[in-house]
This record gives C-alpha cells, structure tokens and sequence, in this order.
C-alpha cells in the first residue's frame, strides 16, 4: 500500500478533527464522566495489549549505540503494569475536579434590560506535541476530553507502537459514550515534520501545546503559525537573600535542582548576596557535588572563593560562559552567580526574562513583595522551591502544561485554563438605536401634508 504523503495525511485528519468541535462542545458533563470512567476501564483491561505494543517499541531501539546507550534507552522507553494502573488512575482523578465548561464568572443587567454572562467554553481544536512518555498521552486526551475541546496528539518517536495502542483503547471507550469519532486524533507518523505541519494550520487547530525538552519547544514556537499556549520556556532562578535562614535557603536550592533535574521548572541559576556566599556556599557546593554529582557554573567570584575543587573525582566549580546564564539546563547542571546587592540581583533576573519560576529566600517581607512585584516570571515564589510551581502543588488540580509566555494565561494550564470565557446574552427584543428607516419611508413622510 503506498503511504499518503506527510501533508495530504495531517491535513486530513485536522479537516475531521474540526468537524467534529461542534459535536465535542454539545457533550454533557455526566457523558464527559462517563467516557473517562471507560477510558480508565479499557486501559487496565487492555493493559496486555498495550504492554506487547510497547515491546514492539523496545525491539526498535538501535544496538549500534552501545549496551549502556541501549540499556538507559530501554529504561526509559518501557512501562509495566504499574505504570498502566497509573495512567488509569489519573483519568479517575479528573472525575473529581468541576466540570470548567458553562462555568459562569460573571452576571450583570445593562439599562435596556439585557442579561449579561461570562461563561467558560472549550478553545476548540486543541493540538498536544510531546517528546515525553505514554503517560501524556493519557493526560492529554483525559483533560481535553474533560474539557470538550478536540485533541490532536503527536508523542515521542520512541513510543510510537505504545502511543498507538493507547489511542485506539482510549477512543473506543470513549466513543461508547458519545464522544465523537474522530475528537481523538493521534498522529501516527514518527517524523518531526508531521509537528510542524499542524503547528502550520491556523484555520483547522485554534492553538498547540508543546510538551518536552527545550528543542521541540523552541522548534514548535519558531516554525508555528498556530497561537502556541503552553511554552514551558524561560529559566528558572533562586535568589538568597542578605538575610535568608541559611539552612533553609541549602535546602530549597537543593530540592529546587535535584528533586526532577530534567523538570521545566528545576532551578538553572541560583543568585548568592555577597554578604552570605562565604556562609552558604561552601556547604552547599560540597552538597550538589559529593551528594547529587550536579555541574557547576560559577562567575569570577564563586569560582575565586570556592576554586576548582576535586572531590571524589568530581571537577567542583567552572567558569561560567556568558551563554550559561541563559540556559535552561534540564539536567544535573546550574549556574551560582554571586551579586553585590538585591539591585543586582533583580537586574539579571530581569536581563533574561520573561522566566518560568522564580524564588527568593529571605526574611524580610517589603522586599519580598518588591521582588514579586519586579519579576517578570510566570510564578514567584517566596521561601518556597521552585518544584512547587503547578497545578496540583497550588491545589488548582491536574495540568497539561506550564505557560511562562504572557498569553493566553500563564501558569499551569489545568482544566479551567484549557477553555475561554465567552459571552452569553439574553435579549427581549432589544435593537441598537436609533433603529434604521427605509428611505423610501422617510421620503413617504416628507411628502405627507400630516408632517
């Protein structure tokens, strides 16, 4: 069978996938609750399918890379039985969570008498891009499903046989309870091109959300002609304080790297007061280094007062390079910059924003809330970690992604973030005056001897 070119076959399936946005948004919550109850039933009573799919994806991984390349990519790539009932459970957990859509923020009368509402309503066709695990794949479908937009969804390569047997349980449970045939679509298709070609249909896909490592993102927000919602770009800083409890400011430095290093909001540069760097440093660059094996940047300063420290065979701190400080590490790396005063400090947060999570650690409260006010970051946090920044940790429910760009809301995207408001108006008549006269009308009263 000859294969239907890139374009021709993306195309397609967003021309049926836009078809399909009317009959998504009729779909009522006990439906929308219904399909996710299913869905969450299919995937654990397919979960034998589902495992054999991704064996297929084990035996593709390429052995001309070496055992060790080969054994980290099988670790990576394969999921069990555990990881299903995971999955499962996650479509439960919306089951929980208000239905966002016709959800009413605001009601008001005009003089004329007309009734007023804000009420929330899905985007529409919703295109999810991810280089990231099956588990995604669930997450995706599940919140757009419990939002009642249309999900498009192309995940990583390597899981193209998982992803696949995942869409085909999740549709058909889903369309046993009114879900439309064809408001779940998976992109078969392993090339990075097949990406870009939905990011390029602005008349089919209302916006896209990249989920990954900083070159899909960067790749999708460069070559997308459709409004992109979920970049979840921009660094991530942690600023101690001239009067941060040490102890603590350790602490939250540390959780904020190591907890999930490869996580879009882990730390990429901590910013020391010079009055306290030879008080935290010391023990908190023998901790990154001899504990969690991190790699470190520093500015002349650090690197003046710790110098390049050999510590179970480990190189301590570096020079940092000028492209350092605008790097989103996502990774076992970071940058320590000492600075002069809180000036100082905000001027290079503020040099490479907009951010994506920045902290401070400090006791004093007026500079807290004028560093709040001065950053431009799409979360800052005070005395807290930067890995606390999402929507379940705020206690807003689950995400599909983190926003750090300034439209269309920035923050976690969790299910009410995945609709609009719109207005809904009840009318008893009402027209714009003055109400128009048919000329002839007007001419028909000129000449009549009443006038």
């Amino acid at each position: 069978m000859v294969e239907v070119p890139l374009k021709l076959y993306i195309l397609g399936l967003l021309k049926q996938a836009k078809a399909q946005a009317r009959y998504m948004a009729n779909l009522s919550s006990s439906q929308k609750n219904q399909a996710l109850q299913a869905m969450a039933d299919a995937l654990l009573a397919q979960s034998s399918d589902i495992l054999e799919a991704n064996e297929q994806d084990l035996k593709l991984i390429p052995n001309d890379e070496g055992q060790q390349a080969h054994r980290q990519a099988a670790e990576r790539i394969r999921i069990n039985k555990d990881d299903i009932q995971r999955m499962a459970e996650t479509l439960l957990d919306f089951l929980a969570y208000p239905d966002p859509v016709g959800e009413m923020s605001q009601a008001w009368m005009t003089p004329d008498g007309m009734h007023v509402h804000t009420v929330r309503a899905p985007i529409g066709v919703l295109g999810v891009i991810s280089d990231m695990g099956p588990s995604m794949t669930v997450e995706s479908f599940g919140m757009c499903v419990k939002t009642n937009n249309v999900c498009i969804y192309r995940g990583g390569a390597e899981w193209l046989n998982t992803n696949g047997a995942l869409f085909r349980c999740l549709k058909d449970a889903a369309g046993k309870h009114g879900v439309p045939d064809g408001a779940l679509v998976f992109i078969d298709r392993g090339a990075p091109e097949a990406a870009l070609e939905m990011a390029r249909q602005p008349q089919y896909v209302q916006a896209v959300i990249p989920r990954g490592r900083a070159g899909l993102r960067n790749g999708i927000v460069e070559h997308a002609r459709v409004p992109v919602i979920g970049f979840d770009g921009g660094l991530c800083h942690v600023y101690v304080d001239q009067d941060a409890d040490i102890p603590l400011a350790q602490t939250i430095v540390v959780n904020a790297k190591v907890q999930s290093p490869t996580a879009a909001n882990a730390m990429d540069t901590v910013l020391v007061h010079r009055k306290v760097s030879r008080h935290i440093l010391p023990g908190l660059t023998r901790r990154l280094l001899q504990e969690y094996r991190v790699v470190l940047n520093g500015c002349p300063k650090t690197v003046s007062m710790l110098g390049v420290l050999e510590m179970t065979g480990h190189l301590g701190i570096k020079d940092a390079e000028e492209a350092d400080w605008d790097k989103k590490f996502q990774s076992l790396a970071m940058n320590i910059k000492v600075v002069q005063d809180r000036q100082e400090a905000l001027d290079h947060i503020a040099k490479y924003a907009p951010g994506h999570t920045d902290t401070i650690v400090t006791r004093d409260y007026n500079f807290a809330m004028q560093f709040a006010r001065e950053v431009d970051s799409s979360a800052v946090l005070i005395n807290a970690s930067t890995r606390l920044h999402g929507g379940e940790q705020f206690g807003l429910g689950p995400e599909l992604a983190t926003n750090s760009r300034r439209l269309h809301s920035r923050g976690p995207l969790t299910l009410a973030k995945l609709t609009i408001e719109k207005y809904l108006v009840l009318g008893t008549g009402q027209l714009q005056q003055p109400h128009p006269v048919p000329t002839a009308y007007e001419d028909a009263m000129m000449l009549s001897s009443k006038f």
